[in-house]
């Protein structure tokens, strides 16, 4: 088993970690990767190889999520079949709760371990609002709910190496997108209650809970834009349409029609991004998946009407309820990622950067 640890200009509690996990029997292996903390921060990284950990430095820094796929690539390249244990360098994960998630990777069965905190007692506020905050969008777009999305104590079972650093993403995104990939690709995820620490208020953290939560989060709120501005358009043109006819079949057909070529159009520009090489294959399947909610719509909105609801209020109840299914069966089919094949030197050995 292989410990993990990105880190970016750390002090003295890096180099206590690394000496209190070489003296655990048995042995564990310790790989560091310096995030381009810069020459100030040599004679720290000294001291953890000193201390017998493998440290791979980056000139530059390029993220958490940049040094863990590069970490990732050089267990799976140096070290096959090694199953891995990342942490964070700040002293927030303790050797007990390093080892509590190793012994849980060894009995999962290629599940994907969290190292969870339960966020009780004295918690930064930035902390408490990030974790609170991406937790409960993580479980809109993905009806599955967990206790700590941003943990960075975590174990990746030696057959999920390659998944996992095919997973896109570079810097504090890349973590939550490995969550998201996960519920895609069905790879299942454990939980493991860990110890909640937080030194100095957490100030050695690089994470910034506003900016970094907006990054992590960006598909979620792009996708409730353009849902709105799909509800928007598309309850306009039901009432005028419902006004003008009588018929709410036909009104429904009509309006749907409209807002879905916009929706599909933004959607695949915009939320998702342009992710699959054929645009008819996604369109084709978009349009099985709008047919799908449309049918769910007018059942559930003709059940409404029929209970006495006006027409504008049972078409926002419709739309809040279906939300969720429409983000989801999008991400995962309509608009599913390309996953890259991981990047390899010219004889198939990981590049590792000096």
């Amino acid at each position: 088993m292989i410990v993990l640890i990105p880190s970016l200009e750390p002090d003295a509690r890096l180099v206590e970690l690394v000496r209190d996990l070489r003296g655990q029997e048995p042995r564990v292996g310790v790989l560091v990767v310096d995030d381009g903390s810069g020459p100030a921060f040599d004679a720290a990284f000294d001291q953890v190889e000193a201390a017998g950990a493998t440290v791979l430095r980056l000139p530059v820094n390029h993220g958490k999520g940049h040094a863990l796929k590069l970490g990732l690539r050089y267990v799976a390249t140096e070290h096959p079949g090694q199953d891995v244990v990342s942490a964070d360098c700040d002293g927030q994960h303790t050797v007990a709760d390093i080892g509590a998630v190793a012994a849980a990777l060894s009995a999962a069965d290629d599940a994907l371990v969290l190292g969870v905190r339960e966020f009780t007692g004295e918690v930064p506020w930035r902390s408490r609002f990030g974790n609170a905050f991406s937790r409960a969008a993580f479980a809109l777009a993905t009806r599955l709910r967990l206790t700590d999305t941003q943990t960075g104590l975590r174990g990746y079972p030696a057959g999920l190496l390659g998944w996992a650093d095919a997973v896109p993403g570079d810097r504090f995104d890349y973590e939550q997108r490995v969550l998201l990939a996960a519920t895609r690709d069905g790879v299942r995820v454990r939980e493991v209650p860990v110890s909640t620490v937080y030194l100095e208020a957490n100030r050695s953290s690089h994470f910034r809970p506003v900016l970094d939560s907006i990054r992590v989060l960006a598909p979620v709120a792009r996708f409730l834009a353009s849902s709105f501005l799909g509800f928007c358009l598309d309850t306009v043109a039901l009432l005028v349409l419902f006004a003008a006819t009588g018929s709410l079949l036909g009104s429904v057909l009509g309006a749907r029609g409209l807002s879905g070529a916009v929706n599909f159009m933004v959607n695949r520009r915009w939320v998702f991004g342009d992710r699959r090489r054929s645009a008819r294959t996604a369109a084709v399947q978009y349009a099985v998946l709008a047919g799908v909610l449309l049918a769910a719509n007018f059942g559930m909105l003709t059940a409404f009407v029929g209970f006495g609801l006006p027409v504008l209020l049972a078409k926002v109840v419709t739309e809040m309820l279906l939300l969720g299914a429409s983000f989801t069966l999008q991400r995962r089919v309509v608009f599913a990622e390309r996953v890259p094949a991981p990047a390899t030197g010219p004889t198939g050995r990981v590049p590792v950067p000096g």
